[in-house]
């Protein structure tokens, strides 16, 4: 239904992808995930072949390419099996970076964005709090005014990218008295060699090992106003607009993962023989190998209506319709399908499913997270209810 979307640069630049994952990633995942760290040598790689950038304006060092651009950088990231990679990378080009392109001056390009874009700045996204998750109102690290500078104290958590981030998209409160909370918090640019700023503990996951996610502190950190992202106090719009993004982003990395683990498994199956015959032809996984693709094809039409509505709304938000029910759905759904396929297909490898040597045990870790990282499935049922009037 959507491949008219998708031209021959498309599908050249899909290739190109592909080839780097395949050369830079895949052969070093055992590497990244017991050093629990991406190389900094993988983000500056990406940005030289201008995958970090392919979305955002010329103007501002990117290459001005529709969304699909970025619906197929996810799609082969996910392919690879070693999601903590694909997330550090992403929060790079699609989570940390895109309200910079939309709000940014020339000094925060100049700063910021250009350098993340060629992959020599890492980016983290701040938001998350050891009070304040799901409820982005709720954070405390604060920022007030001193002159011509604001002065930043308190901490964040589960960051990705968050030991080695060049700087940082930061949510602050700089109205810590507004009424309702959420009109109170900015959005900052912060240079992590600002002095106060400390990396506390990096922090021990279940799953996603290839990426750094850590604790971070400010103590008194000051940074000048110029940082400043946008207007004052109408922060809390521009994350709320900004996930929409991320949360496509996982919709369509979770629904490639699943099914580039469905492909595999099939494969297996075809290949692995049980009282005398591939156990893909027993009608029992023969039908559920049905039932998964089935509904893999499902969450990807979600996932691509969804970006389809997404590239429009980019292109042309005054008369674009808003397509965060659209994109709700498709995260609520390919989040929670993932997981079921995947648990599916490690079945299906019976005890070799359950080794650590093979890669599905570490996808069946991965995708716990991609229905809880970004808005969880809770609250993308809770979004979807308002948007349903009820």
């Amino acid at each position: 239904m959507y491949e008219e979307r998708f031209t021959p640069e498309h599908h050249q630049y899909r290739k190109s992808v592909r080839e780097f994952c395949d050369r830079e990633i895949v052969p070093h995942i055992e590497a990244f995930e017991h050093n629990e760290l991406t190389p900094r040598s993988v983000f500056e790689k990406a940005g030289a072949a201008g995958f970090l950038g392919a979305r955002f304006s010329e103007a501002c060092g990117g290459s001005a390419c529709d969304f699909w651009y970025s619906v197929i950088w996810a799609e082969e990231l996910a392919r690879t099996h070693c999601a903590g990679t694909a997330m550090g990378l992403l929060v790079q080009s699609d989570m940390a970076t895109p309200v910079i392109g939309a709000l940014g001056t020339e000094v925060h390009f100049e700063e910021f964005l250009r350098p993340a874009l060629t992959g020599q700045k890492i980016a983290a996204l701040g938001i998350t709090e050891p009070g304040a998750g799901s409820d982005v109102a709720a954070i405390k690290t604060t920022a007030r005014r001193d002159g011509d500078d604001y002065i930043i104290d308190g901490s964040k958590t589960y960051i990705t990218n968050g030991t080695q981030a060049d700087f940082i998209t930061l949510a602050v409160k700089t109205k810590p008295d507004a009424q309702p909370n959420w009109s109170g918090i900015s959005l900052i640019l912060f240079p992590t060699d600002t002095p106060g700023f400390t990396v506390g503990r990096k922090l021990k996951k279940l799953g996603n090992h290839s990426s750094d996610t850590a604790e971070l502190h400010f103590d008194g950190c000051r940074v000048p106003r110029r940082f400043l992202l946008g207007e004052e106090n109408h922060g809390f719009i521009y994350i709320m607009r900004n996930f929409q993004g991320e949360r496509l982003v996982g919709a369509l990395t979770a629904a490639a993962g699943a099914r580039r683990v469905w492909e595999r498994t099939l494969e297996y199956g075809q290949q692995r023989f049980a009282f005398g015959k591939p156990i893909s032809k027993y009608q029992v996984w023969r039908h559920q190998l049905v039932d998964m693709v089935t509904e893999l094809d499902a969450g990807q039409l979600l996932a691509y209506r969804a970006a389809d509505l997404y590239d429009r709304y980019l292109k042309d938000p005054k008369n674009a319709a808003d397509p965060t029910r659209e994109i709700s759905q498709a995260k609520l759904y390919c989040a929670e399908m993932a997981q079921r396929v995947v648990d599916r297909c490690l079945q299906f490898h019976g005890g070799m499913g359950y080794m650590e040597e093979y890669f599905i045990a570490r996808v069946y870790r991965d995708t716990r997270l991609i229905s809880i990282g970004g808005g969880t499935s809770e609250i993308m049922k809770e979004i979807i209810a308002k948007w349903m009037g009820i």
